[in-house]
């Protein structure tokens, strides 16, 4: 049985996720010491606590989910040391987290670069602001005709059913209309900062690059899907280069999940808060399995139901 581990992204934060892991578990507790010491701030009081407002902020909030995602997946390794994980995704800020668990970057470099890359991100989304809005049930050449005329971009290619258009805002509106006079069974304008995946996001892109440089990047332990390419990452400096272009490239979540198909795997594990990729991977994939691990009750039942699914 293959398995991959996927990680949420940026919006699927709640106030008070983590807590119960730290608590249960001391590699938990661990993380968040160590996120912690290299902020300079209290980010497991902000995780546990909030306010909601202060953990929203991308510079806060990035590196927020990734600890928890890493928390959630350390307990899944200390529950079940022996699991075998087959290849790792995660959704934009996600497939840094993935990137640390394959072993590519350490903790703290983890942390400081999503902390840069929430900061530059939100510079950015003041410098233009921007928004995006959720299609469905659109085609792929409708969604092109619509961003051309709306001067839009895509941003994400969830599922054959799901795109999210990017841009400025007037843009956004406009995409909106054209998709709902075009039949789209639904559109949806998220409350996000700004227009990610875009070329206004083109500064942070740009500052992110030269933040890297200081970065050590080592070989995946095993496969790692690019959200820009849609397959595995390459060797550390062709990593390097994609997670640059991931900010301002569409993230093609469906073709990586359709890649971990071909490559035989049916189930997945999501780590960190929110199932919101367990649900888009029942749209790609019908014989999908997903468990979703957020807190410590989630987490006894996935662990009860793979035991379960191995027979022990």
């Amino acid at each position: 049985m293959k398995r991959a581990i996927v990680f949420a992204g940026q919006g699927a934060q709640f106030v008070g996720m983590g807590r119960d892991l730290a608590e249960a578990f001391p590699e938990c507790r661990a993380l968040f010491d160590t996120a912690n010491a290299v902020l300079g701030y209290d980010l497991a009081r902000l995780c546990f606590e909030g306010p909601l407002e202060e953990l929203t902020r991308s510079d806060h909030c990035q590196p927020a989910v990734f600890v928890v995602s890493a928390a959630c997946y350390t307990a899944l390794k200390r529950r079940l040391p022996d699991v075998e994980i087959a290849a790792m995704a995660g959704l934009s800020l996600g497939e840094w987290t993935a990137l640390y668990a394959a072993g590519v970057l350490s903790l703290e470099d983890t942390v400081r670069v999503l902390a840069a890359r929430g900061r530059f991100m939100q510079e950015a989304c003041e410098q233009q602001p921007g928004g995006m809005v959720s299609i469905l049930g659109l085609s792929l050449p409708e969604l092109e005709r619509i961003c051309a005329a709306a001067g839009v971009e895509i941003a994400n290619l969830n599922s054959p059913e799901q795109t999210v258009l990017s841009g400025p805002r007037t843009g956004v509106e406009e995409a909106a209309r054209l998709a709902q006079a075009a039949g789209a069974k639904k559109t949806v304008i998220l409350n996000v900062a700004g227009a990610f995946h875009s070329r206004l996001m083109a500064p942070a892109a740009e500052k992110l690059e030269a933040f890297l440089a200081g970065i050590t990047f080592q070989s995946a332990v095993l496969p790692v899907v690019a959200n820009v390419t849609g397959r595995p990452h390459g060797g550390p400096e062709e990593i390097r280069r994609r997670m640059v272009q991931q900010v301002t490239s569409p993230v093609r979540w469906a073709a990586g999940i359709e890649w971990c198909g071909q490559a035989g795997i049916r189930h997945y594990i999501e780590c960190g808060p929110g199932k919101v990729l367990s649900g888009l991977i029942k749209r790609i994939d019908r014989e999908a399995v997903s468990h979703s691990i957020q807190d410590v009750g989630s987490l006894e039942k996935t662990v009860a139901e793979m035991r379960s699914q191995a027979g022990g």
